[in-house]
């Protein structure tokens, strides 16, 4: 399925749900979330009275001209200063500790969320839309939230705190103040509106770059052998124009903020300072009243211009959020099934199906992996179908194989077997019991997949073939590889079992990596066995050394083959000959041999598989 652009599944919400649906994850931290609170509060109040000590300290020089209360003043501002100094500490620590405990629970919750979206997701999105997500929109949020919460509380305390205080000295001073913080928000919303659209497609562009650059960099070896280095160059340059362009727009208007608050911050502190020099000359207001007024006024614009100075940030860290409750939004995959799989009966490997039964008591039916479809059919996408009136069936232990033109619904059906996806019509039967009232996890679990692309983990060549059974021993992990012929070249390597791979497994070659993937299948022991050409990668010696291993792992398995190689087909049960979604052939290679047809075709040479 393609992948959707970005920016279209980019859908900005609103700014105020997006701040709720935040702040909300406080309540798991409460304590450090209402003591950071308590400090902050503190020091802000403490600073308000700071700043209003400057009217007595004055007004005891120049009005009274008494000495000692002058040095009581100064005392208190001293013990005031200590206040806030404690106070900012302790407040910006707890905030810190709040910031990084809360992104840790949002990064738990994305990752956990996001292992329990179903597949159709990850077609919709690319892995570099995804990991920018993870990286760069959690990366923003979280430095703004250890920078700008605490700022913005601070700044709501001490412009009210201090907007109080400035009545209580002066009405009609309040008033100019008044009349240009009004000016000043008209343009920062005005700024505001401006630099948030242009943020959000920042993070957009920021995105689809990084998505590019992954690909380009894990298809390296593509790259250079097909000489698209000169083209990839010329599309990463269209991407960095096109993110240099939206982030210079963004950037534009947020520097755009802190000198227009400022021009009017000096232009407002002008203003006081005339019509206060007035007041004073006439009598009703002292030199320290004005003196205090001048410091307040600062004390009131300052944090108005810290937030603006910020807003790059903040509107930054939002559209971030916004894209992270986007997929923490995302529906994941259900599971309703009720049908369970249950130990020490009497099925393969002494496992059974438990079927609960109208009556409120159960069923129990042997696991043996006996696969039918009926009548299905299915889309990924609505009115679009892929697989068209799919009618096979699978006896337990027999061998069916795909085969048919690149997109003829071939892998798409051994995507339903195992619920990736849920078919539109028909019924898909696995022991006689519905596959959508079987448990997904319990229904996987008697499965193994090899699929043409090897993915292998970080850590030792055991992990990864343990990887289909965590359980698994150590002597079950050799005997694993000993089946699928990977055992010979594992021994060979320096640390043997013990050797580390990379999450590329570049230290391995491609057939090797293919072999440790069989290994992975054969240790889980399933019931089902799915390969998705499986030997496509490989050689021709080591296809007959896979071979060999997997005639046994497939022995008392019900199989299913992929693959273009139709040598690999030949000893099937049955071979279904798939084209445009639909079964046109069916039979065994002596059947459809005889009969002519497009498998005989493709075995002839007359047409070659797309």
């Amino acid at each position: 399925m393609k992948k959707k652009n970005i920016q279209s599944q980019f859908r900005p919400r609103n700014m105020k749900g997006t701040l709720i649906k935040l702040f909300s994850y406080f309540k798991y931290n409460r304590g450090l979330f209402y003591g950071g609170l308590f400090f902050i509060i503190i020091s802000a109040i403490a600073k308000i009275l700071s700043n209003s000590m400057l009217s007595p300290i004055i007004d005891a020089l120049v009005t009274y001209n008494d000495m000692n209360r002058f040095i009581r003043y100064l005392i208190l501002m001293g013990i005031i200063v200590i206040i806030i100094s404690i106070g900012e500490y302790l407040g910006n620590l707890f905030m810190a500790k709040l910031a990084q405990r809360t992104i840790f629970k949002i990064r738990e919750e994305m990752f956990a969320h996001m292992e329990k979206l179903p597949i159709s997701f990850f077609d919709r999105h690319s892995h570099g839309e995804l990991m920018s997500t993870f990286t760069n929109d959690v990366d923003i949020l979280n430095q703004s939230l250890e920078q700008s919460v605490s700022q913005i509380v601070i700044s709501l305390i001490t412009v009210v705190g201090t907007f109080i205080i400035m009545l209580f000295l002066s009405v009609q001073l309040t008033l100019i103040v008044v009349a240009m913080l009004i000016i000043m928000l008209l343009t920062t919303r005005y700024i505001g509106k401006k630099s948030s659209k242009n943020f959000r497609a920042q993070q957009g562009q920021l995105a689809d770059m990084n998505g590019f650059i992954e690909e380009i960099m894990t298809g390296q070896k593509v790259v250079k052998v097909f000489n698209y280095e000169d083209r990839a160059i010329e599309t990463f340059k269209e991407k960095n124009e096109k993110l240099r362009q939206s982030s210079t727009n963004a950037s534009t208007y947020g520097v755009m903020i802190m000198p227009i608050i400022g021009s009017l911050s000096f232009v407002l502190y002008a203003l006081v300072s005339m019509v206060g020099g007035y007041f004073a000359i006439l009598g009703s207001i002292s030199i320290g009243n004005i003196a205090a007024f001048l410091q307040l006024t600062r004390t009131f614009f300052r944090p108005i211009t810290h937030v603006a100075n910020q807003v790059n940030t903040l509107l930054a860290a939002i559209a971030g959020a916004e894209r992270i409750f986007n997929v923490l939004e995302e529906e994941i995959e259900i599971d309703d099934g009720d049908v369970r799989l249950v130990k020490n009966c009497t099925g393969r490997d002494n496992l059974c199906w438990r079927v609960p039964t109208e009556d409120g008591k159960y069923e129990d039916i042997p696991l043996r992996g006996d696969i039918v479809f009926k009548n299905v059919d299915f889309g990924y996408e609505p009115g679009q179908k892929i697989l068209k009136n799919i009618n096979l069936y699978a006896k337990p232990g027999q061998k069916i194989a795909f085969v048919g033109s690149t997109g003829a619904g071939k892998t798409t059906i051994t995507n339903l077997i195992n619920r990736f996806y849920e078919i539109d019509k028909g019924t898909i039967l696995y022991d006689g019991i519905d596959i959508r009232r079987i448990n997904k996890y319990d229904l996987r679990s008697t499965m193994s997949v090899v699929l043409q692309d090897v993915n292998l983990f970080e850590g030792t060549i055991a992990d990864n073939i343990r990887y289909g059974r965590l359980d698994a021993t150590y002597e079950e992990v050799i005997e694993a590889a000993k089946l699928a012929n990977a055992h010979y070249f594992i021994k060979n390597l320096a640390q043997g079992y013990e050797t580390m791979l990379s999450a590329s497994a570049e230290n391995l070659s491609q057939g090797e990596r293919q072999l440790l993937s069989i290994a992975r299948a054969a240790v889980a022991n399933p019931t089902i066995l799915i390969l998705d050409e499986a030997t496509s990668s490989v050689d021709t010696r080591t296809e007959k050394l896979i071979s060999e291993g997997m005639d046994k792992l497939m022995e008392g398995r019900t199989t299913f083959v992929i693959a273009h190689r139709l040598s690999t087909v030949r000893d099937s049960n049955a071979i279904m000959v798939l084209e445009q979604g639909e079964i046109i052939e069916r039979g065994d290679h002596d059947d459809l041999m005889e009969q002519k047809g497009r498998y005989y075709a493709l075995n002839t040479g007359v047409v070659e598989l797309q």
